[in-house]
């Protein structure tokens, strides 16, 4: 016959009593199995291999026939008997009776004598449940404890719920009451949850003074708790809780006096009180249990007595205590705060702990021979420990491999393998494992860049306690490029990363309010948190500091404060800080103290021949000096320095100070990309398309390009866009070479936008737009781009392209263009006046613009200019050289009289004739 118990209502307020007791009395006396009866708290029914668990058959009193028995096995175990008890019980077994299943099951669950066994001791339960006895209740309330915490056997709340269901029928009292009240306050897997109900059973069994209900109502009335909020009852039940624990402690119950020791710790329920925290775990700690010791001594050793505490972890590790070995290991490993560092102890107590399966050791131990910190680096044991205890599900194993794997300075880093680590500790949930995971997907290491993913677990790492995750957040939405740009929220988490310590978010704070990339610009803010960082040790902030006083942003300039910052940077290793001082160095130079550059340089170091080569190549800080600049930047290449190489290489290709030569141009182009040199690259895919100076490979110079241009190279992507629209070398594509145009016009290059305009107005490769090509010029012109306003001015004067006429604006532009010094802006405008056709014709005026042009050495101008002279000359058939020379040497003589001379040539009617012939044909 089956029961199906029914659940309790109002249990508060009812006298205990078995449930359902006249339904099973109908069926026991009519032999018919009870009906199951429907059950809101759960979602199946009980599994029929467990049906005779819960028979409602009446109890026979047996306990005549074993009670002599189980209290001899009591004594025996008493004694340390366990295997002469167990001998006793057995027979009580062989009789089938249920005490003596239930007393074997004791033994097994709480390891007494014998190494704990909970499988085992799940079957004796159920063994002890099968028949009807007065400790049915007992039994079914182990054994749901069993299968609510999946220990033993798996785990199974809707099986856990009968079995406590079962005990409150039979009356256990407020043990099972507080059990089935904790698993309905939040229900479980397969069970509702029934927040009024565990309430009430709760209740009663704090009526009994029952611990685990005290402390449970205390946590369910405090702050998250799922009762209404109450900080009297909190209190209220913590007090009668502690009362309860003093009472234990007070007859030499050691667990009751750490349980004390623990309510009144930081998070504890009676707050924070270290006196009398320490009393109590001081009083455990006396009493010799080597728990209380380990526990005490941690707390000493982070606290005022360090010595105390590893005496007392020294006698529970020494006592066998697993926890102690981890601890004490730990301490002598690292050393400070008063505890010296002992290697060779710290690794003999390590070892010690994983020689009794503790993972923690392992990882501690490992991760200090694969970093070498505080041992001995020995990567291949590291690495086995870690990959031990990763196997054994630890989420900071797991994090500390995945970085091993990230990391690139000590050995070939592998981002596959890392990730896979990565992976596996994220879903264990450990927040260096997530953050480091973020990371990958925000920097794209091993895995293509993804902003919502890198955002995603970013975030999740930070709300675990992560702040080097915010630090990344807050640099990844200032950098604006994986994720957007959003200075606001990079102000907020660089911010709360810097309040909790992080040196690194100091250091990005301050360097975005001394460069205004926040929202604000801070100057004194920022140097602050930059001093802050670099007290700290963050060479970076050193870095940041130096090349602020060097350029004089944010602060005033100051290349002796530069120098003492970028030199800390150095000594503290940092990687760009020897190029920031040779690059303070050129700085001194132009300042008159080159040489402190040449010294650099002649020390050796490539970056500062480089930029000794630099100056001498472009006269700054030294007088310019073609000769020593080749032979600082050939050094520096010969040094693998790959802007001196793309230097070299551009001198040879254009015959800059030294012979021209093509070959060794492209010869040096290619040394400084195989060097990683972007404008290199864009410089040899040009190359390569026209086969300048080696064979031509288009295809490989257009590969060079595109690379270049994803690169950010602006260079190399318009020139990949002309070769595009323009099908030279190359096959036309007219859509890429627009869309490249536009997406570097967007970025702000006015040259691109003239690109664009001029494209839409000629119709190259696309239908004549001048709508187009106005906005486009437009944009350029109004960018200060004076090519763009001369071809607009030109264009709104003549109709060019299609594009209606505008003549007063046209002119305008012209005017503009031409009076801070475009030549074509000069001719154009000298043409039109001279001709009087879309411009009233003024000689005078035409004639100074022309004379302007052609001191610029504007060919148009120049030639029209000579074909005049020629003509008043009677010498239009004359060598037009000759004319040219005549040219240069009216305007290398004095302006006015040039000026004059060119009046009185155009007072000649034929000259004049000549001059406007000559304009015309633009």
């Amino acid at each position: 016959m089956t029961k199906f118990p029914h659940p309790p209502h109002s249990l508060g307020q009812l006298p205990r009593r078995k449930l359902a007791v006249s339904a099973t009395l109908l069926a026991f006396l009519s032999g018919c199995a009870v009906t199951p009866q429907p059950d809101a708290h759960v979602t199946a029914p009980v599994p029929p291999q467990y049906a005779d668990w819960f028979d409602g058959g009446q109890p026979r009193p047996l306990e005549w026939m074993h009670k002599n028995t189980v209290e001899k096995a009591h004594q025996l175990l008493e004694e340390g008997h366990s295997q002469e008890a167990i001998a006793e019980l057995e027979t009580l077994m062989q009789k089938g009776l249920p005490k003596g299943y239930y007393e074997m099951a004791k033994i097994f669950d709480q390891g007494k004598g014998v190494p704990a066994d909970p499988e085992r001791a799940a079957r004796l339960y159920a063994e002890a449940i099968k028949t009807p006895s007065y400790i049915l209740g007992n039994a079914s309330l182990k054994l749901a404890e069993l299968y609510r915490e999946g220990r033993g056997v798996e785990r199974n709340d809707v099986l856990a719920y009968y079995l406590l269901q079962q005990a409150t029928d039979e009356e256990v009292g407020p043990r099972a009451d507080a059990a089935l009240a904790e698993l309905l306050a939040e229900g479980g897997q397969g069970v509702n949850a029934d927040p009024e109900l565990a309430a009430s059973l709760y209740q009663r069994a704090a009526e009994a003074d029952n611990e685990d209900a005290l402390v449970a109502l205390a946590k369910a009335h405090g702050p998250g708790g799922w009762m209404k909020e109450d900080p009297a009852l909190t209190q209220q039940y913590a007090q009668r809780y502690a009362k309860r624990l003093e009472q234990r402690a007070d007859g030499g119950d050691v667990n009751a006096m750490t349980k004390l020791a623990s309510l009144y710790g930081e998070d504890g329920l009676l707050g924070d009180q270290p006196q009398r925290r320490m009393q109590w775990l001081t009083r455990a700690a006396d009493a010799g249990e080597s728990g209380a010791l380990s526990q005490t001594g941690r707390t000493l050793l982070e606290g005022n007595d360090p010595q105390r505490g590893l005496s007392m972890l020294e006698q529970a590790a020494e006592a066998g205590d697993v926890s102690a070995m981890e601890a004490l290991g730990k301490a002598l490993l690292e050393g400070g705060n008063g505890v010296a560092h002992r290697p060779d102890q710290a690794q003999h107590w390590l070892s010690a702990a994983i020689a009794q399966g503790s993972v923690n050791a392992k990882v501690t131990l490992g991760q200090a021979l694969l970093t070498g910190e505080g041992l001995p680096a020995h990567p291949q044991r590291g690495i086995e420990l870690l990959e031990q205890a990763a196997g054994q599900a630890d989420g900071l194993a797991l994090a500390l491999l995945g970085a091993y794997y990230l990391d690139d300075e000590a050995h070939a880093s592998q981002p596959l393998m890392a990730r896979d680590y990565l992976e596996r500790g994220h879903e264990l949930g450990h927040p260096y494992a997530t953050q480091q995971l973020g990371q990958m997907y925000l920097e794209g290491r091993g895995v293509a860049p993804d902003g919502s993913r890198a955002e995603q677990l970013l975030s999740e790492a930070a709300e675990q306690g992560q702040t080097a995750a915010l630090r990344l957040l807050g640099e990844g939405y200032l950098a604006g490029e994986v994720l957007p740009y959003h200075p606001s929220k990079a102000e907020e988490l660089l911010t709360r990363a810097a309040e909790a310590g992080d040196a690194s978010a100091r250091t990005a704070l301050g360097a975005g309010y001394l460069d205004g990339t926040l929202k604000q610009r801070r100057p004194s803010r920022g140097v602050a948190l930059l001093e802050e960082a670099a007290q700290e040790g963050d060479a970076y902030a050193m870095v940041v500091l130096g090349r602020a006083y060097r350029k004089g942003e944010g602060v005033p300039r100051d290349l002796q404060k530069a120098r003492q910052w970028l030199t800390r940077a150095r000594n503290a290793g940092h990687p760009s800080a020897e190029e920031a001082l040779a690059q303070l160095r050129y700085d001194q130079g132009e300042a008159g103290n080159i040489e402190a550059l040449v010294q650099a340089a002649e020390d050796g170091h490539p970056g500062s021949m480089a930029t000794l080569g630099e100056a001498f190549l472009n006269g700054r800080g030294v007088q310019q000096n073609l000769r020593q600049a080749r032979i600082w930047l050939t050094r520096a290449a010969d040094e693998g320095h790959a802007g001196a190489a793309a230097d070299l290489g551009r001198m040879y290709l254009d015959g800059h100070g030294v012979p021209r030569d093509p070959a060794k141009g492209a010869h040096y182009l290619q040394r400084a990309v195989g060097a990683g040199h972007a404008g290199a690259r864009a410089d040899l895919g040009e190359l390569l398309l026209t086969g300048r100076g080696l064979p031509a490979d288009p295809e490989r110079g257009l590969r060079l390009l595109e690379q270049a241009a994803a690169n950010g190279n602006g260079g190399a992507r318009l020139t990949l866009a002309e070769v595009l629209l323009e099908g030279k070398h190359v096959d036309q594509d007219t859509q890429r070479g627009l869309e490249l145009l536009r997406q570097a016009a967007d970025s702000g290059d006015d040259y691109a936008a003239q690109l664009l305009g001029a494209t839409y107005l000629e119709g190259k490769g696309v239908s004549p737009d001048p709508q187009q090509a106005e906005t486009w010029l437009s944009r350029a012109s109004e960018a200060g781009n004076l090519s763009a306003r001369t071809l607009l001015g030109t264009a709104l004067l003549r109709g060019d392209g299609g594009m209606p006429t505008d003549v007063e604006r046209g002119r305008r532009l012209l005017e503009q263009a031409a009076e801070q010094g475009h030549a074509g802006a000069q001719a154009t405008l000298g043409r039109e006046l001279l001709r009087g056709e879309t411009l009233d014709m003024d000689r005078r005026q035409g004639a100074d613009y022309l004379l302007a042009a052609a001191r610029q050495g504007h060919e148009t101008a120049r030639l029209a200019l000579a074909k005049a002279y020629l003509t008043a000359n009677g010498l239009e058939n004359a060598n037009r050289e000759q004319a040219l020379l005549w040219l240069d040497e009216v305007m290398e003589g004095d302006g006015e009289m040039a000026a004059q001379t060119l009046h009185d040539l155009l007072s000649d009617e034929d000259a004049m004739d000549a001059l406007r012939t000559a304009s015309a044909q633009r």
